[in-house]
């Protein structure tokens, strides 16, 4: 497993817009739009391609493109979804899947309620979107639920990650496939809820309200 923190200032400044609790939804919504396409240049940088010739209004040329088969994105819903925009930018050829995945507040693991994706992901580079590793107990049923379907080349991109579920996920993932977790900052502790501190409260509830 592989971990990237991305260090850039303007990843820096959106990043403290986004803990603020005075932030209202649709900044924040717009804020994660714009962080998630910051990280996904990073994310995409060993995406495949293969080499084309290409006729400019001059001459032909040698050039490259996206490598078949398309990548594949995987919001893990909800607030995935609200990465989504954002990657899809960069990548607005690859296919989109969803993975239902939510926390049982009270074991703290994750229960998967649905499931869009190809039955066989065989190689295909698969970009996980999930914007808070906490526990990690959800990201870790995301990735093999991708690995069984064949999947072996694994980019996670997540906004903010917890110590504790960067080990869990370490042990639980360990060196089956090549994975690698991009995050725009890695805080200090989980609480004993199993919120990321300092974190930024709910990704899910700041992006869409809370839901009774």
């Amino acid at each position: 497993m592989r971990i990237q923190v991305i260090d850039h200032p303007l990843v820096s400044h959106k990043l403290s817009l986004l803990r603020d609790e005075k932030t209202p939804s649709p900044v924040f919504r717009q804020l994660v739009d714009e962080l998630v396409t910051l990280l996904a240049y990073e994310a995409t940088r060993d995406v495949a391609t293969c080499e084309v010739e290409v006729t400019t209004p001059l001459t032909t040329t040698k050039a490259r493109k996206l490598a078949l088969p398309q990548p594949i994105v995987v919001p893990i819903l909800r607030a995935g979804l609200g990465m989504l925009e954002g990657m899809a930018k960069l990548l607005p050829s690859a296919e989109i899947g969803f993975l239902g995945m939510k926390r049982d507040e009270q074991t703290l693991e994750a229960i998967t309620y649905a499931n869009r994706l190809p039955e066989d992901l065989s190689g295909r580079q698969c970009y996980v979107l999930d914007p808070m590793l906490a526990t990690g107990h959800t990201l870790i049923a995301s990735v093999d639920y991708l690995l069984e379907r064949g999947a072996r080349d694994v980019t996670c991109v997540c906004i903010i990650a917890a110590p504790e579920g960067l080990e869990n996920f370490q042990e639980a993932i360990g060196n089956r496939a090549d994975v690698k977790i991009v995050v725009a900052a890695v805080d200090d502790h989980l609480n004993e809820n199993g919120y990321i501190v300092p974190g930024l409260g709910d990704a899910g509830d700041r992006l869409y309200g809370v839901i009774d």
